[in-house]
C-alpha cells in the first residue's frame, strides 16, 4: 500500500505571522463597511467589539486544538478525532465553504481596485485573471509562497498604517456619529457578517500546520502576533474612516479606502493614487493566503477518502496542484454567479458553523483524552471557549435569520454532499 502524501516542513513564526494576517488583511480593505449600511458606525463599532471578543477567545481556544493536532485538515482533522467520521465531514465542508468563498470575494474587490485605477479594465477580467496568476504562484511550492505572503503582508501592513496616518487629522468625532442610525439588537445582529470579515480565515493557519517547522512552538506564536496586529488594524482603519466625512459614502463601495483618501485630499492628490495603487497588496496577500488555505483544505480531505483521491496528489514541489486547480474552478464559478455582500456572508457562514463544531471538538478531546500532549493549554478553560461558543451561537443564529436563502443554500449543498459521501461509505464497507 502506498505511503499516505506528506507535506513539506518550511514555515517559520515569521511566515506564520505573515499568513495570518494576509490571509485576513483584505477584510480591512473592503467588505466591513457594508455593516455600516446595516448598523451605521456606532451600531457597527458595537458588532465589531463583539466579535473581536469572539476572535480573541476563539483564537485562544483554537490554538490548543492546532498544537495538539497539526494536521492540514484542520477543523476537519479535530471534528473526525473527537466527534466522528459524519461529524468531521460537516467541519470539513463549512471550512471549505469558508475558504472557497472568500477569495471571490477579494477577487471582485482586486478588480474595483483597478477599475477605480483604469476604467477600461473590466471588473471581471481583473478578478478572473487574480485567479490564473496565483494558482500559477502557488503551484511553485510551499517555502516560496510563503515569502510571497511575507513580502505583500509587510507592504500591506504598512500601508494601512501610513493610511490612519494620512486619515488622523482629519477626524472628528462628530462625522462619525452624523446620520445617527439607531443603534438596535437587529441592526447589531445584521451587521455581525461584515464585522467578522475583519478577522475572517485567521484560523486559515491550521490549514498549513503539517508544513510548520517546530509546531508546537511556532503556531502559538503566529496566531498571537497575528491576531494582534489585526485588532489595531481593524479597529483604527474602522473608527477613523468614519470620522473623516460622510459615512453613508462610503458604505456600499469594492474600495472604501481610495475613496476615504479622496474624500480629504482630493482626487487628483499623489497620495490618493498612490495608495490605490499600493492597495492591491493587502487584497492579493489574502487572495494568495485563502488560495494556500482551500488547496491544503481539499487536499486534506482527500487525502481522507472524503474527495477524490486524485486531489490528494503532489507535484515534483510536494504542492497539492490538483487541489489548486479545484479550488480555483469553484472560485470562478463564484465570480461568475454571485455579488460581492453575497459571498461574503456564505463564507461567513461557513466559518461560524466551523468554528461551532472546533469548539465543541475541544471540550470533546479535553473529556475524552486528557493525555493528549498540548503544548499550549486555552487559558481560563472551561470559561473562555464557552465565551467563544456562545458568541459563535448568537452570531450564526443572526446570520441564518438575515439571509434565509443563502442559508438554505449552504445547508442544500451540505446535504446533498454528505449524502453522497454515506452512500459512498456504504458501498465500499459492503464490498
Amino acid at each position: 500500500m502506498p505511503a499516505a502524501p506528506v507535506l513539506k516542513k518550511a514555515l517559520t513564526p515569521l511566515h506564520l505571522w505573515a499568513i495570518a494576517v494576509g490571509l485576513v488583511i483584505s477584510g480591512e480593505y473592503f467588505g466591513w463597511n457594508y455593516g455600516w449600511a446595516a448598523a451605521g458606525p456606532v451600531g457597527f463599532l458595537v458588532a465589531t467589539l463583539v466579535v473581536t471578543v469572539l476572535y480573541v477567545t476563539f483564537i485562544f481556544s483554537f490554538t490548543e486544538l492546532t498544537t495538539a493536532i497539526p494536521q492540514a485538515g484542520g477543523p476537519f482533522a479535530y471534528a473526525h478525532r473527537a466527534l466522528g467520521p459524519v461529524r468531521g465531514f460537516v467541519a470539513g465542508y463549512a471550512t471549505l465553504v469558508e475558504f472557497l468563498f472568500a477569495p471571490p470575494a477579494i477577487a471582485f474587490a482586486l478588480g474595483s481596485y483597478v477599475y477605480f485605477l483604469y476604467p477600461a479594465v473590466p471588473v471581471l477580467a481583473t478578478a478572473l485573471g487574480s485567479y490564473v496568476v496565483f494558482t500559477l504562484i502557488n503551484l511553485l511550492g510551499i517555502k516560496e509562497s510563503a515569502n510571497f505572503s511575507l513580502v505583500v503582508t509587510v507592504l500591506a501592513v504598512a500601508e494601512l498604517v501610513l493610511f490612519m496616518g494620512l486619515l488622523a487629522p482629519h477626524f472628528r468625532v462628530a462625522n462619525f456619529l452624523a446620520h445617527p442610525v439607531p443603534v438596535t439588537a437587529p441592526g447589531v445582529f445584521a451587521a455581525l457578517p461584515f464585522a467578522i470579515w475583519f478577522y475572517l480565515a485567521i484560523e486559515g493557519v491550521a490549514m498549513v500546520a503539517e508544513e510548520v517547522a517546530e509546531p508546537r512552538r511556532t503556531i502559538p506564536k503566529g496566531y498571537g502576533y497575528g491576531l494582534l496586529t489585526l485588532v489595531a488594524l481593524a479597529l483604527g482603519v474602522m473608527v477613523l474612516s468614519g470620522g473623516i466625512g460622510d459615512w453613508r459614502r462610503l458604505s456600499h463601495l469594492d474600495y472604501p479606502l481610495p475613496e476615504a483618501l479622496r474624500m480629504v485630499l482630493g482626487k487628483g492628490s499623489r497620495w490618493t493614487s498612490f495608495f490605490a495603487s499600493i492597495g492591491l497588496f493587502g487584497l492579493v496577500a489574502s487572495f494568495h493566503g485563502t488560495i494556500i488555505g482551500y488547496s491544503r483544505q481539499v487536499f486534506a480531505l482527500a487525502r481522507a477518502g472524503y474527495l477524490p483521491g486524485f486531489l490528494a496528489r503532489l507535484n515534483g514541489r510536494q504542492t497539492p496542484h490538483w487541489a489548486l486547480v479545484a479550488g480555483g474552478a469553484m472560485g470562478v464559478l463564484a465570480l461568475l454567479t454571485g455579488t460581492t455582500d453575497q459571498v461574503i456572508i456564505l463564507s461567513v457562514l461557513g466559518a461560524l458553523v466551523m468554528y461551532v463544531v472546533s469548539l465543541l471538538s475541544l471540550f470533546v478531546l479535553r473529556r475524552r483524552e486528557p493525555e493528549l500532549a498540548r503544548p499550549f493549554a486555552v487559558p481560563g478553560y472551561p470559561v473562555v471557549p464557552l465565551v467563544a461558543l456562545a458568541l459563535c451561537l448568537v452570531s450564526l443564529a443572526a446570520l441564518v435569520y438575515y439571509n434565509l436563502n443563502l442559508s438554505g443554500v449552504f445547508l442544500a449543498g451540505l446535504l446533498v454532499l454528505l449524502g453522497v459521501y454515506l452512500l459512498i461509505s456504504r458501498r465500499q464497507l459492503a464490498n
